[in-house]
């Protein structure tokens, strides 16, 4: 769903989500392009929007942090209509996508992502087979701010790409470590098998 679709997005910084979820009793990471700029410590380009990424087993954690927010839900997702997420109300799959503001007079400024997990395991929502420990789904800034490890990120930013992907695919490239770069090549073989990035990552990655 485009970030101006549905009224003003003003997005908030990585540090002032930080601060919002501060006294999380839940595990959360920086997603998006944010994460990207986390990843190699600069800025990049412009954003439209900050996700946050949570996990959907924590969603009602994330409500009752939430609570004096005003957070609707893409329901359905993708369809540019989104509805209030209702106190109490558990969001099932394919329900992901929840747009936040302060109040309902303010722009809108953070964009929730529900991820699915089975025991120590995330799991991606539009792949199952994909998989990962995870303690290994996320790193932390030197500030302390938590975000989505570069390869994930990225082969969510593979299945459709955009200038500004492959803006972000370029500047975090030379950090990922071959174990990275492995499981980022074969997450990509399972959804796009001729992506380009693989002939990028193949030469240090399993074949």
């Amino acid at each position: 769903m485009s970030a101006d679709v549905l009224g003003r997005w003003v997005p908030d910084r990585p540090e002032d989500v930080a601060a919002v979820f501060a006294e999380a009793e839940f595990p959360w990471w920086i997603a998006g392009g944010y994460a990207i700029e986390l990843a190699v410590g600069r800025e990049l380009r412009a954003h439209g929007d900050l996700d946050v990424l949570v996990l959907r087993r924590d969603q009602a954690l994330v409500r009752e942090l939430l609570a004096d927010w005003d957070l609707y839900v893409a329901d359905p997702p993708g369809q540019g209509k989104l509805r209030p997420w209702r106190p109490g109300e558990v969001l099932q799959p394919p329900l992901h996508d929840i747009w936040c503001r302060r109040t309902p007079k303010a722009p809108w400024s953070v964009q929730l992502m529900l991820d699915e997990a089975e025991g120590t395991q995330w799991v991606s929502r539009r792949t199952p087979e994909i998989r990962l420990p995870i303690d290994r789904l996320g790193r932390t800034s030197e500030t302390g701010i938590p975000y989505l490890a570069p390869e994930v990120q990225l082969f969510y930013k593979a299945k459709a790409t955009r200038d500004k992907d492959e803006t972000d695919f370029d500047a975090v490239l030379q950090l990922l470590a071959p174990p990275a770069r492995a499981w980022l090549a074969d997450a990509i073989k399972v959804i796009a098998p001729g992506h380009p990035w693989l002939r990028r990552l193949l030469p240090v990655s399993r074949t």
